[in-house]
């Protein structure tokens, strides 16, 4: 599938998502949520991120689920994510277009 250059990264994004059919419910609701991250961020490449703020905005109410839909969406290649160690670090994302 092509994609327009001139579209938002969002725009592309939501537009690679609604053709994946190995997406289900919970990975939409991370992306989204993750979504949310980055234009409160107004970050689209290096997004700071929390697990708690992350379930929050997708809704994702246990620790396991989270894991495991955020694992996926590093399989299937949407995100990057850099975990750390360091409770005074960020943990950051990038989504990949």
């Amino acid at each position: 599938m092509k994609y327009n250059e001139k579209q938002s990264p969002i725009t592309r994004l939501m537009s690679r998502v609604t053709h994946d059919s190995r997406l289900k419910v919970c990975h939409i609701a991370l992306i989204t949520g993750i979504i949310e991250l980055a234009q409160q961020q107004n970050e689209f490449c290096k997004i700071k991120m929390s697990r708690r703020l992350l379930m929050k905005y997708s809704h994702i109410n246990t620790a396991p689920t989270y894991h495991k839909y955020l694992k996926e969406l590093q399989e299937l290649n949407y995100i990057k994510y850099n975990p750390s160690f360091d409770p005074r670090i960020s943990s950051t994302l990038e989504i990949l277009l």
